[in-house]
C-alpha cells in the first residue's frame, strides 16, 4: 500500500490565502505556508485546551450525580467556571524540580506524554472531508501516535528521582504495552470488513454500523482503551493508596496540567476512534455529520466516566490476567470468526 498524506481542503484554502498575503506583503510565499502551519498547531492546541475543560467539568458533574451530590456549584452558574479557576491556578502555581531529579528528563516528560494524544487528533475525521490531514493509513497512524506516551511516562518515573514515581512508571509501561496487543487486534476485524486503513473509507463502508458485526471486538476495544488511558478500574500506575500518585507524584503546576491534558485528550481520541470505526462516525439522519460524530463520541466518553465511578480498582495480577488470558484470546477468535464470515459471504 502506498502511503498518502494530504492536507484537507480547509487547510489548503488557509495556506493558499496566507501565501497570497505573504506575496502581497513582499515576502516569500513559503512564509505564508509556515504561518499556516503555526496557526494550525495553535488552533489544535486551543481545541485540546477547551475540550479538556469541557470534559473535566462534565465528569465532575456526572460523578456528583452518580454519588447523589451536586458537583461543582460555587464558581459561576452551576460551577461552570470552576474549571477555568482551576486552570488559572495550575498555570500560576510554582513548579519545583526535585533535588534528586534528572532535570532534562523530568522537564521533558509531560510534553512527550501530551504530544502522543495531540498528534493522534490530526487524523480524526469530524465529518466527511473535515480533518487536518487525510491519511490512507489513518488507523495505523493513530495507533502509532500513542506510542510516545509510554516513553513519556517512563521518563516521568525515572526522571523524578522518586521510588514511588519509578514504580508507577514501570507499572504504566507494562500495562500500556500489554493492552496495546488486544487493542490493535480488536481493530483488525474492522479493517477486514472495510477492506481499508483509511478512516473516511471505513466510515463510508458502514451502511450498518460495524458494531453489529463486531460486538466482541467492540467490547475488547473498549476495555483495552480504558486500560490504555490508565483510568479506573485500571489506574494501577497511580494507585493513590500504594504509590501516592504514581509517575506524576513529583509534578505540580503547569507540568502536572500537561499530564492531565494528555489523559483527557487520549480518552477523547479513543472515544472518537470507537465512534468512527464501530458506530458509523459522522453518518446519521437529519443532523449534520459533525453533530453525529460528537454525539457518538460523547456517548463513548460517558462510558469512560461511568466506569471510573462504578468499578473498584483491579489488582496488578488481575489486570495482567484480563489482558493476556481473556482479551487477547478473544481478539484472536474474533479475527478468525471474521475471516470465516467473509469467506462464506
Amino acid at each position: 500500500m502506498t502511503y498518502i498524506a494530504e492536507p484537507a481542503q480547509l487547510v489548503l484554502w488557509l495556506r493558499g490565502g496566507l501565501q497570497q498575503l505573504a506575496v502581497w506583503a513582499g515576502l516569500p510565499a513559503v512564509w505564508g505556508d509556515w504561518l499556516g502551519t503555526v496557526m494550525e498547531i495553535f488552533s489544535l492546541f486551543a481545541f485540546c485546551a477547551v475540550l479538556v475543560m469541557v470534559l473535566v467539568y462534565a465528569e465532575r458533574k456526572i460523578a456528583g450525580h452518580m454519588q447523589d451530590r451536586l458537583g461543582p456549584m460555587r464558581v459561576g452558574w452551576h460551577g461552570v467556571l470552576q474549571v477555568v479557576a482551576d486552570t488559572i491556578k495550575l498555570i500560576f502555581k510554582e513548579s519545583e524540580v526535585p533535588a534528586q531529579a534528572d532535570r532534562c528528563v523530568y522537564r521533558a516528560a509531560p510534553y512527550v506524554v501530551f504530544l502522543a494524544g495531540f498528534l493522534a487528533l490530526l487524523a480524526l475525521p469530524l465529518d466527511k472531508g473535515v480533518l487536518p490531514v487525510h491519511l490512507n493509513v489513518g488507523v495505523i497512524y493513530i495507533l502509532a501516535a500513542g506510542t510516545p506516551g509510554v516513553v513519556g511516562i517512563l521518563m516521568a518515573g525515572w526522571g523524578s528521582g522518586n521510588k514511588y514515581s519509578l514504580l508507577g512508571g514501570l507499572r504504566s509501561a507494562a500495562q500500556m504495552i500489554s493492552y496495546e496487543v488486544p487493542l490493535v487486534l480488536s481493530l483488525l476485524g474492522i479493517v477486514m470488513l472495510g477492506r481499508s486503513l483509511d478512516l473516511q473509507q471505513l466510515v463510508a463502508a458502514q451502511t450498518v454500523p460495524f458494531v453489529l458485526y463486531q460486538p466482541v471486538a467492540f467490547i475488547v476495544f473498549l476495555i483495552a482503551a480504558v486500560a490504555e488511558t490508565n483510568r479506573n478500574p485500571f489506574d494501577i500506575p497511580e494507585a493513590e493508596s500504594e504509590l501516592t500518585a504514581g509517575f506524576h507524584t513529583e509534578y505540580g503546576g503547569i507540568r502536572f496540567a500537561y499530564f492531565f491534558l494528555a489523559e483527557y485528550v487520549k480518552m477523547f481520541v479513543f472515544s472518537a476512534l470507537a465512534a468512527t470505526l464501530f458506530l458509523g462516525g459522522w453518518r446519521g439522519p437529519v443532523l449534520p455529520g459533525w453533530c453525529w460524530f460528537f454525539i457518538k463520541t460523547g456517548g463513548m466518553l460517558f462510558l469512560f466516566f461511568w466506569f471510573r465511578w462504578t468499578f473498584p480498582r483491579l489488582r496488578a495480577d488481575q489486570l495482567m490476567n484480563l489482558g493476556w488470558k481473556i482479551l487477547t484470546p478473544l481478539a484472536f477468535l474474533n479475527i478468525i470468526g471474521t475471516a470465516l464470515m467473509l469467506m462464506w459471504l
